[in-house]
C-alpha cells in the first residue's frame, strides 16, 4: 500500500486553488483552476496535496443533504488488487460505502469511513500517468 495524497474536498475550489498554487507557492498539475480537480505538488517530494469539488464526491457516493456541509477531507492509498484488499478489510471489520468501482478510464475505487468519520479512497491504478 502506498499514500497516494491528502485529497481536501472544497466548496470555493477557485479560492482554494489560489491559495494552494499563489500564495504557498505549490506547483499544479493540470492548471484546472476552476476544478473539479487539481493536484498540487512541493518543490521536493513526491506526496502532494489535491483538491477536489465537494459536491463531485458526495455525488459520487450518492449522499443525499447539503454537499457544502459534508466531508472536508479525504485520504487516499493506493493498492495493487483493489477487490482483494477489500475483502480482506471487510473480514477485518471494515464497511465498504462505495466500489469496488470504475472513477475514471485510469482507476477504480472504493471508499470507506474510520471510525472518526473521516473519509478513506482506496485506488486501484488501472493506466499510469505518461
Amino acid at each position: 500500500m502506498e499514500l497516494a495524497q491528502v485529497r481536501l474536498l472544497v466548496t470555493d475550489f477557485a479560492a482554494c486553488y489560489r491559495f494552494y498554487g499563489d500564495v504557498l507557492g505549490l506547483k499544479p498539475q493540470s492548471g484546472a483552476s476552476e476544478g473539479p480537480y487539481e493536484r498540487f505538488s512541493p518543490a521536493v517530494g513526491s506526496a502532494g496535496i489535491a483538491l477536489q469539488d465537494r459536491a463531485m464526491m458526495a455525488e459520487v457516493l450518492d449522499e443525499v443533504g447539503d454537499a457544502a456541509a459534508g466531508h472536508r477531507s479525504l485520504v487516499v492509498l493506493r493498492v495493487d488488487a483493489l477487490d482483494a484488499y477489500c475483502a480482506e478489510i471487510t473480514l477485518r471489520g471494515a464497511t465498504v460505502l462505495h466500489g469496488p468501482a470504475p472513477l475514471t478510464d485510469r482507476m477504480r475505487v472504493a471508499h470507506l469511513k474510520d471510525p472518526e468519520g473521516n473519509l478513506v479512497e482506496l485506488q486501484e491504478w488501472l493506466l499510469l500517468r505518461g
